[in-house]
């Protein structure tokens, strides 16, 4: 029993050392440092992983052969299959934007009133952010409309995020007009069939959409239509991407326009997760 205890104890102890060292590895791989230096805002270095994997060999009882040993084995292992890293980096880094997304999930899922598509008790959500001067965003709309058609389960919420031009915010002002119309969809389509989003083509989307031109003037210069363009701009720099389109799809932020396989693969993985 006594044996088979320190068997055990010898196993549990080696791999508390293999861990340690591959994270001191790792560190210096991914955050080299020239020298020593104090890390800023709590980013982790190479110097603070090696720190922790002394402090975890120390605690474990491992003399320094065991540590030498086991060191020389796990750097073999990582020069052998050096895809573990880009493993770990890419779990690390889902983990960072599901926590990220977490934070803002509420801003994302709900809604400005109207501004939204498809089935809003649907099991999956897709929040696009958008800006009317954007030839990706105009080329993403064919493959949106045909997954819309297609999967009855789909919730779009349209977020305007206009960073492209100074008509950009105007159009996305507007939109918001169209949306407490009931008309978001119809103003949408309409622009972006026009083209370039400038101060005649909103005029003129704004006529094919059917609008009241004078209550969505007046809404367009609202506080409540530029407090929900800010809000999506926080949420951007909140989240961490800089472009447009950028589709949120469960926890998959996906910058770039996207054909109708890729937006299908997309809810296929969130509904997995779900």
């Amino acid at each position: 029993m006594i044996e088979k205890f320190k068997n055990r104890r010898t196993i549990i102890v080696a791999l508390i050392a293999g861990l340690a060292i591959l994270v001191a590895l790792a560190a210096d791989i991914l955050w080299p440092t020239p020298a020593p230096v104090n890390p800023v805002g709590g980013t982790r270095t190479a110097v603070n992983a090696t720190k922790s994997a002394d402090e975890a060999v120390a605690a474990a009882g491992i003399s320094p052969a065991e540590r030498k040993a086991t060191e020389s084995l796990v750097k073999a292992y990582i020069l052998e299959n050096p895809e573990i890293i880009n493993d770990a980096v890419a779990i690390f880094n889902q983990r960072q934007v599901t926590k990220q997304l977490s934070a803002v999930r509420n801003e994302l899922t709900k809604a400005f009133p109207g501004a939204e598509a498809g089935n809003p008790k649907g099991d999956v959500t897709i929040a696009e952010f958008y800006d009317y001067n954007c030839g990706y965003c105009r080329a993403s709309l064919p493959a949106m409309k045909r997954l819309l058609k297609s999967d009855g389960n789909i919730h779009l919420v349209y977020r305007e995020l206009p960073i492209l031009s100074p008509t950009s915010r105007s159009a996305a002002l507007w939109a918001l007009a169209a949306a407490r119309q009931g008309k978001h969809e119809l103003f949408h389509d309409a622009l972006f069939a026009r083209g370039r989003a400038d101060e005649a083509n909103i005029a003129a989307a704004a006529q094919t959409a059917g609008l009241d031109i004078a209550a969505a003037r007046s809404f367009a210069v609202s506080l409540q239509a530029k407090q929900e363009i800010e809000r999506n701009l926080a949420v951007m720099q909140q989240i961490g991407f800089n472009g447009t389109p950028t589709f949120i799809i469960g926890d998959q932020i996906i910058e770039g326009a996207l054909e109708y396989e890729a937006l299908q693969s997309a809810v296929a993985k969130a509904r997995e997760k779900s």
